[in-house]
């Protein structure tokens, strides 16, 4: 049965993932003086994601008052890493996809990630009546231009980070991985900084460093620097595509690490040869 120590492997999990990706290179538009922070900012979370782990421990079921106890504790979550780190925000949209995930993950212990997903789909689709209705950059490019951003992302049950979770597993290295999502995703944060056609060239960007073979070719590592420099210049940061990539790492931790779920006749059997061998 779960319980508290695997509330701390999850909120763990969670953390390696956020660090995973922050260290992540070669990469385009990372700031890389502030690595320090957002690793800092990354441990400051771990309390957050092991409440968030208990508490849907403690509901079982993904009803509309878990939904409400992890807004609050996500909430809560985010003003204790802004106080950790000095008002350095690097996770905010991490702390929704993750604590979604992390949350089915303590429901499920040991379920198939496509019932992971599917839980998180559902108890993104519940409303949080106690979430603040102030407009959010995501919101506003959201309902200017139709992109699904974070919000969207997980009620269409992380498409994304199932497609990061399946190149991984196939063994693509990260940063042609977070490369790929680059590519297709309606990234609200670059839509807000840069409009359409600011995120068009972006996902064209990524989409000419994996044609020129991913960034471990000469001609993809210098598709790279290019991309990089034209983010750089414009002071854009493809978060979203990163904590995506935290959401695919941290899924393929779990599936690797957490035994997978008996049905009845399994248990069955694994009864039975308990017997046998007592």
């Amino acid at each position: 049965m779960a319980g508290a120590y695997d509330d701390e492997r999850l909120a763990r999990a969670a953390v390696r993932a956020l660090v995973a990706e922050a260290e992540l290179t070669p990469r385009a538009g990372a700031v890389r003086d502030d690595l320090t922070a957002v690793r800092w900012a990354a441990q400051a979370l771990q309390p957050g994601f092991a409440a968030m782990a208990a508490a849907a421990r403690r509901n079982a079921e993904p009803t509309r008052e878990l939904r409400e106890e992890l807004g609050f504790i996500g909430r809560s979550t985010e003003r204790s890493m802004l106080r950790a780190t000095g008002g350095v925000n690097t996770h905010r949209g991490s702390i929704w996809s993750l604590g979604l995930l992390l949350a089915s993950a303590a429901l499920q212990p040991g379920a198939p990630i496509a019932e992971l997903t599917a839980t998180a789909k559902r108890l993104a689709t519940l409303r949080d009546r106690s979430a603040p209705r102030l407009p959010s950059p995501g919101s506003t490019v959201s309902a200017r231009y139709g992109a699904a951003g974070a919000r969207g992302e997980a009620r269409a049950g992380f498409p994304h980070a199932r497609r990061a979770l399946a190149a991984l597993r196939a063994g693509t290295g990260r940063p042609d991985v977070l490369l790929s999502l680059m590519s297709t995703l309606q990234d609200t944060g670059i839509l807000y900084a840069a409009g359409p056609h600011g995120l068009r060239a972006v996902q064209a960007g990524a989409r000419d460093i994996l044609d020129a073979g991913g960034t471990t070719t000469p001609d993809g590592a210098a598709a790279l620097a290019s991309l990089d420099a034209d983010l750089r210049r414009g002071e854009l940061r493809p978060r979203g595509s990163a904590a995506l990539l935290a959401c695919g790492i941290f899924l393929d931790d779990v599936a690797s690490t957490w035994p997978p779920k008996q049905g009845p006749a399994a248990r069955g059997r694994a009864a039975r040869d308990r017997a046998v061998t007592a």
